[in-house]
């Protein structure tokens, strides 16, 4: 028999994530690093040199303009950008999940929201729905944007979830055993939650994995068009201020790396790499279970 090494590659992948997320921040060279340091003098003088370090001046991976690892702040960010992905992710099955179900029946009113909703944001690509939200005016400085975020990140692909799994509901509704239940008398709510539901966990578990990964690389993208999830508002002269994220999260981290892709490339690419693997390990994992339940089936 054949090996799943999909499904293989995906849980040692996310093994090593879980690791670096739960166990790395514990590690003492990881909690040294995040500490400033912008100047560094060298071996034996007084010669000094400025942050942000090479790889080749140590760190490994080189440091930030504040002299801070850049591997320590990947390892402390590395929970909070999960927090967040995870989060939106969840938000968007627990509303989708119910709304696909009742929209079973065609021509009723959640089918048509489910449609509408589908259908407008489908039209529109997701990065420019989720700048358009995240800045409305009420939003940009509101204490719980970070909240607010995740929700408005969550609902934005509500539709296209709903939609999935109510093709999917349609598809098993067809199926002998359920005309056989409707039958003898079961009721809908009997037969939506006791027969169809189940049917559809494998599509549904398969989906959130992989949308998992898409929305990594969609908070990667707000970083990077400077738009972050939770920031507050600084006050730096009479009448002054700006927007400042203290955040470690990744997004975070590639969006004030922004200005130094030509000048000092080790600052965004690193952080690139965590966001790319971990969109991998997700998708990877999502494919894997896709073959596994496929096989299951047969």
């Amino acid at each position: 028999m054949n090996r799943n090494w999909y499904l293989i590659t995906g849980l040692f992948m996310l093994s090593i994530l879980l690791f670096v997320t739960f166990v790395g921040p514990q590690i003492p060279y990881v909690k040294e690093g995040v500490e400033e340091g912008r100047i560094r003098f060298t071996d034996g003088s007084k010669e000094f040199i400025r942050a942000p370090f090479t790889p080749s001046q140590q760190p490994p991976f080189g440091s930030d303009h504040e002299g801070r690892d850049l591997l320590s702040l990947i390892v402390m960010g590395a929970k909070e950008t999960l927090k967040v992905i995870l989060g939106i992710v969840v938000l968007r099955y627990l509303i989708a999940i119910p709304l696909g179900l009742l929209a079973t029946r065609k021509n009723n009113p959640f089918s048509w929201i489910v449609t509408a909703w589908n259908n407008i944001f489908s039209s529109i690509p997701i990065i420019f729905s989720a700048l358009l939200l995240l800045a409305i005016p009420a939003l940009v400085m509101n204490e719980n944007r970070l909240w607010w975020s995740i929700l408005l990140l969550a609902l934005i692909e509500v539709g296209k979830v709903s939609h999935i799994i109510r093709e999917e509901t349609q598809r098993i509704a067809k199926k002998p055993y359920i005309e056989a239940g409707i039958t003898i008398g079961m009721s809908p709510l009997r037969l939506a939650f006791g027969n169809i539901l189940p049917n559809t966990y494998p599509s549904i578990i398969v989906n959130f994995f992989i949308d998992i990964g898409k929305t990594c690389l969609l908070i990667a993208q707000l970083g990077i068009f400077g738009v972050f999830l939770s920031q507050i508002f600084i006050q730096t002269n009479y009448g002054v201020g700006e927007l400042v994220n203290t955040s470690l999260n990744w997004p975070t981290l590639l969006g004030q790396a922004r200005r130094d892709i030509i000048s000092s490339i080790w600052i965004p690419f690193w952080t690139c790499v965590a966001i790319s693997l971990t969109m991998f390990t997700f998708t990877i994992l999502g494919e894997g279970l896709r073959r596994y339940f496929d096989r299951k089936a047969t």
